[in-house]
C-alpha cells in the first residue's frame, strides 16, 4: 500500500476485438489528474464528458460488467479495471474507439504486462480507502458475497460447476501489485462449447474464440496449450469480483470471499456497502503503523450514499485537502 495516489508514466495503447461485440477497437489508457479516479472516454462518438468508472453508471452485468452515460457506453470493464486497480492505479483515462473493452487473451494479462513496464507516477493527493469494519454481505439462492474486515487486501473465490474439469475450485490470495500480477492476472475467461451456439443467437460471444477464451466440452479443455493454473476457473473469478469492485471509486481494505458469483451478485453488494455507511470507514492510508481514520463519510444511510456517489464524480473529490502520510 502506499499513501499517495497513482497514475501511469504515459499513454499506453493496445489493440483487440470485443468478446461479445465482435468489432475491432483501440484502448488507450492515459495519464489522469488527482482525485479523478478512472474514467472511459468513447473517442468514436460525439466530444463529451468521460464516463466515470463508478458503481452508478453500471447499467447491464449480463455476462459482463457494462457502465454508461447517455449514449456513451462501455462494456465489459472488468478486466481493465482490474488491472488498474490490482497495479494501484487510482487515476487514468481509458479512451477506446468503440463500445467494448478489448478481450486480448481473456486476461487481464496483456494488460498487466505493459501498464507494469510504462510504470506508474506518485502523485501528490493522498489515498483514500474504504476500510470494512462489520461484515457486509449479499446471499441469492446459494450463492454467497461478502467483505470482511481485513488489514490488506484479500480475495476468495469458490465456483461450483457440474462439469468433471472444473467441479469446486476455491482460490484465495493476499494481493499486492506483485501478487495480483503473478496468481490473478494471467487467468483467462472460460466457457463452455454447447452453450457458444446459444449466446451467439443472443449477440454475445460474437468474438470469443480460442485465442480469447479457455473453451471446454464434455472430455476437457479445449484449448492445445491447456490450462495456465490448475485452478485458472477459479482464478478468473477473483480476477472478475477484482475488476467489479474497482466500481466502488476506493480501494479495498478488507477481505472479498465470494460463492458461486457472477457480475450481478458483485453489483449487489456494492450496493449493499453504499447502504450501509455504519460498516466502514473512509480513512487514510498511512504505511507504518495503524491505519489512521481522518474523516468517517457520513453517520447516516441517506448521507453516506449521497457522499460517496458524489467523489468521483465533479466537482472534485471533497477530501482533496486533506494531509497525506509522507
Amino acid at each position: 500500500m502506499d499513501s499517495f495516489q497513482h497514475t501511469v508514466k504515459r499513454a499506453v495503447k493496445f489493440a483487440g476485438i470485443g468478446l461479445h461485440s465482435g468489432k475491432p477497437v483501440t484502448l488507450t489508457v492515459l495519464p489522469g489528474e488527482e482525485n479523478s479516479g478512472v474514467r472511459f472516454l468513447r473517442s468514436d462518438l460525439r466530444q463529451g464528458e468521460p464516463v466515470p468508472a463508478f458503481l452508478d453508471r453500471i447499467v447491464d452485468t449480463r455476462l459482463a460488467t457494462t457502465i454508461a452515460t447517455d449514449e456513451d457506453v462501455i462494456s465489459t470493464t472488468e478486466h481493465i479495471l482490474s488491472a488498474l486497480f490490482g497495479l494501484g492505479i487510482d487515476n487514468a483515462v481509458v479512451v477506446l474507439d468503440g463500445p467494448e473493452v478489448p478481450i486480448m487473451d481473456g486476461s487481464a494479462g496483456p494488460f498487466v504486462h505493459i501498464l507494469r513496464k510504462v510504470g506508474r507516477q506518485r502523485q501528490k493527493a493522498c489515498k483514500w480507502m474504504l476500510k470494512i469494519t462489520r461484515e457486509i454481505s449479499y446471499a441469492d439462492g446459494d450463492t454467497t458475497v461478502r467483505i470482511l474486515p481485513h488489514d490488506g487486501f484479500k480475495v476468495t473465490c469458490e465456483i461450483d460447476f457440474d462439469h468433471p474439469l472444473i467441479r469446486r475450485q476455491r482460490f484465495s490470495a493476499e494481493l499486492n501489485p506483485a501478487s495480483f500480477a503473478s496468481e490473478i492476472a494471467p487467468a483467462r475467461t472460460f466457457g463452455f462449447l454447447d452453450q457458444v451456439e446459444r449466446l451467439r443467437q443472443n449477440g454475445l460471444a460474437l468474438g470469443g474464440s480460442l485465442a480469447n477464451a479457455v473453451v471446454i466440452d464434455d472430455e476437457g479443455v479445449v484449448n492445445a496449450e491447456g490450462l495456465r493454473f490448475a485452478d485458472e476457473f477459479a482464478r478468473h473469478k477473483a480476477l472478475d469480483v477484482i475488476g467489479d469492485l474497482a466500481l466502488l471509486g476506493f480501494p479495498l481494505l478488507g477481505h472479498v470471499v465470494t460463492r458461486k458469483s457472477g457480475h450481478g451478485h458483485h453489483h449487489a453488494l456494492m450496493k449493499q456497502l453504499v447502504a450501509q455507511p455504519e460498516r466502514w470507514d473512509l480513512i487514510a492510508y498511512q504505511p507504518e503503523g495503524p491505519n489512521r481514520v481522518l474523516a468517517k463519510v457520513a453517520s447516516t444511510t441517506r448521507e453516506a450514499s449521497d457522499k460517496l456517489l458524489s467523489y468521483l464524480l465533479p466537482p472534485s473529490l471533497a477530501l482533496a485537502g486533506e494531509p497525506c502520510f509522507a
